[in-house]
């Protein structure tokens, strides 16, 4: 979401005339968009910030700006850490920010001249539209389909830096997708924080299938466009009908990621996520029924409040359950500003590394025999770039979202191949191209 979010603000000041470097040590204006979903990206982002400030003499260096979540949750406080810092846009006002920098640019003498933007904005939800070009097309693209997130769970800080659920209309986000398969784009993932409840409350259903399943429907329908795929979606919008998409929708790509969080009922009640265990796992199961090439990925929290070793085998034992072939896990961190800050019984650190290091053990397990069984057989990858290791290397992606590794010519970027595979890592396919 935040590559897509950079994306445009990048456009945006291109087509005001701003040239977009390769160096950030020639730039005159350099830009951070952050993160705040935990307080180790939040660090990272001020010490970035930082180094910038401090590395060049103070009249010459760039203009720095930091954007995006951290900024919204931060705002002017900000300044406490990064005094020299020239701006802070949040979420709702990327499209505003070659105003901001001109009128940086623009500032007359040595008074500093600060600017703070992260007021609401009504409309901002269809501002997220602009797609820059690039020397090699990359045959991918991100669509926003919506901004917000209404859902409120107890450890999470994005309903604060992204405000409450705001969709765009099917009609510009068709048109959106057109104009990318246009240009030769041949796969678009739609992004949203929960982007199976787009439309909910505001885009009525027709024939029983939600505003979600219209969209796909519809996105199916542009010629050119080879494959759909769609992140994150919540367990509380994936009914039948979007169940259903996985034998119905050609383009739609097998592979689905789930976020579970936490397998045990008890802790799923206290974050806030309205689900059970069972029926997350009733939604598993129907998934590889509907499509026995469906592969899952999942986000799990460890060391939440009052997580006990129960808890912890509830989840370990839905991991397995589920066989999840690829997954974020993450040791659970406090965020100022959420319910759960004020939670007793805070799980010690040791404990939670411990349990993320038997997640991480069994990931790893479950991919690379799920992996193995791909030797000797064919898929269809599209080639999206050249691999970060190895001359003469190409990495293309199965529909179901394996990454593959084969000896290829930089031509071949953005086209589609059969390919067969030779071997195997936990995360990685290598195979030839047939």
């Amino acid at each position: 979401m935040n590559e897509r979010d950079s994306e445009d603000v990048a456009y945006k000041l291109k087509e005001k005339g701003y040239e977009i470097v390769s160096d950030e040590k020639i730039a005159d204006v350099v830009l951070l968009n952050t993160c705040s979903v935990r307080e180790q990206a939040e660090l990272k982002a001020i010490g970035k910030a930082g180094h910038l400030l401090r590395s060049q003499n103070k009249n010459t260096r760039p203009i720095v700006g930091v954007m995006g979540c951290m900024a919204q949750n931060r705002g002017a406080d900000l300044f406490d850490h990064l005094p020299d810092l020239d701006l802070v846009v949040g979420t709702q006002k990327f499209h505003r920010v070659p105003q901001y920098v001109d009128s940086l640019i623009d500032r007359v003498g040595d008074i500093p001249k600060r600017i703070v933007a992260i007021e609401d904005e009504e409309g901002s939800e269809s501002e997220i539209k602009d797609h820059l070009d690039t020397e090699i097309d990359n045959p991918t693209a991100f669509v926003s389909i919506m901004q917000g997130c209404n859902m409120n769970c107890s450890f999470c800080i994005v309903p604060k830096t992204r405000g409450k659920e705001r969709y765009r209309t099917i009609e510009s986000i068709v048109e959106e997708c057109r104009e990318l398969a246009d240009r030769g784009i041949r796969e678009v993932t739609l992004l949203g924080q929960i982007v199976n409840a787009y439309g909910r409350g505001s885009l009525r259903k027709i024939n029983n299938k939600t505003p979600f399943v219209q969209l796909l429907e519809s996105i199916d329908k542009i010629d050119g466009l080879e494959r759909i795929r769609f992140t994150s979606p919540h367990p509380i919008s994936f009914g039948e009908d979007l169940i259903n998409c996985y034998k119905t929708i050609p383009s739609l790509c097998e592979y689905v990621h789930l976020p579970m969080q936490s397998g045990s009922d008890r802790i799923l009640k206290l974050m806030n996520r309205p689900y059970s265990r069972q029926r997350y796992l009733e939604i598993a199961m129907k998934l590889r029924e509907v499509n026995p090439k469906m592969r899952l990925s999942t986000d799990i929290i460890v060391g939440f409040p009052d997580e006990t070793e129960n808890d912890f085998e509830l989840t370990k034992s839905a991991f397995e359950e589920v066989n999840f072939e690829m997954a974020f896990i993450f040791k659970y961190s406090e965020r100022k500003g959420t319910p759960a800050v004020s939670f007793n019984n805070h799980v010690p650190r040791e404990v939670k590394e411990q349990r993320n290091q038997v997640l991480l053990s069994l990931l790893e397990k479950q991919s690379l025999k799920s992996n193995n069984l791909s030797i000797g057989k064919r898929f269809q990858i599209l080639v999206e770039s050249k691999a970060k290791r190895g001359v003469g290397k190409l990495m293309g992606r199965t529909r179901c979202n394996r990454k593959v590794i084969y000896d290829g010519e930089n031509c071949e970027i953005g086209q589609m191949f059969n390919v067969q595979i030779s071997s195997a890592t936990p995360t990685t396919l290598f195979g030839e191209k047939i």
